[in-house]
């Protein structure tokens, strides 16, 4: 019988899974469906979610409730752009906030005039914000984003440490980031996820950020596979990835693996065996 090369096998331990959610609709969304649109325009900075926006994260909290993965995500990364913030703490924040709790919201209410109710930062992971993951930079008045400053009165209790700069210093009107930079930092982000400690990772970013990255790393694989993984995202959709670690960097073993050693002594024949290729090893 032929051994089959069609499957492959990973040790747990050098294995992440994520959650890779494009941000619901924007403004600047909405806007492109008009006939004439001004991309730089001031109106469309740091584009926020439209009505249609904050139904489809509703959508998708409803599916990751229902379907358990809400409990499953031990960490939330998001780009630091309105839109995106948004859609994070709408699909996997704690629910309605509830006055008196000492625990900060994730979401207070009503941010930027969005109507909505705050947002709890209980029962949930915890959420972090990364530049790494932003959009493609660009011409586009939608992708700059805002002070930081605002962004914690807004969503006290994400984590905006990370982050160096209050105002945004990568933005400007005639910057225009290569689609083999944005990719590059993609990659680059990916192999930052695999230096963290969680296993199971939800994180909130952009189209453009995620097809110039995921384009590359299917370059490498299957063409069915380079296909999927290359296919544009919707607003609000959340598609699952596992993140392999290729490297030595996994060096740790999973905590669900056991020796089979206990109580100590030869466990034959394997130990016999590994002892005499060590003795032949020795030899050589």
């Amino acid at each position: 019988m032929e051994a089959s090369a069609v499957a492959a096998l990973y040790p747990a331990h050098r294995c992440k899974t994520l959650y890779l959610v494009r941000h619901a609709q924007g403004f600047h969304n909405a806007a492109e469906e008009s006939d004439v649109i001004d991309h730089t325009s001031p109106a469309l900075l740091d584009a926020q979610l439209t009505p249609l926006g904050w139904s489809q994260v509703d959508c998708l909290r409803d599916h990751v409730t229902k379907c358990g993965l809400a409990k499953k995500i031990e960490l939330v990364i998001v780009s630091p752009l309105m839109r995106t913030l948004q859609t994070a703490v709408g699909v996997f924040g704690g629910g309605n906030y509830t006055d008196g709790v000492s625990a900060p919201p994730l979401m207070v209410e009503g941010a930027e005039n969005s109507g909505r109710q705050p947002i709890s930062s209980l029962n949930c992971p915890p959420f972090l914000a990364a530049e790494a993951c932003r959009e493609q930079l660009s011409v586009l008045t939608s992708d700059k984003r805002s002070s930081i400053t605002r962004y914690r009165t807004l969503f006290p209790a994400i984590d905006f440490s990370l982050i160096e700069n209050d105002e945004d210093v990568l933005w400007g009107p005639d910057i225009v980031e290569a689609n083999e930079s944005v990719a590059a930092r993609g990659m680059n982000f990916f192999d930052w996820l695999w230096t963290r400690e969680e296993k199971e990772i939800a994180v909130v970013t952009h189209c453009g950020f995620l097809y110039h990255t995921l384009n590359m790393y299917g370059k490498e694989c299957h063409p069915a596979v380079a296909e999927e993984l290359g296919k544009v995202f919707a607003n609000c959709e959340l598609r699952s990835m596992v993140l392999v670690d290729r490297s030595k960097l996994g060096l740790d073993t999973s905590t669900y693996n056991f020796a089979g050693k206990i109580p100590a002594g030869l466990d034959m024949p394997s130990d016999v065996a590994e002892k005499k290729q060590a003795e032949g090893a020795s030899k050589n």
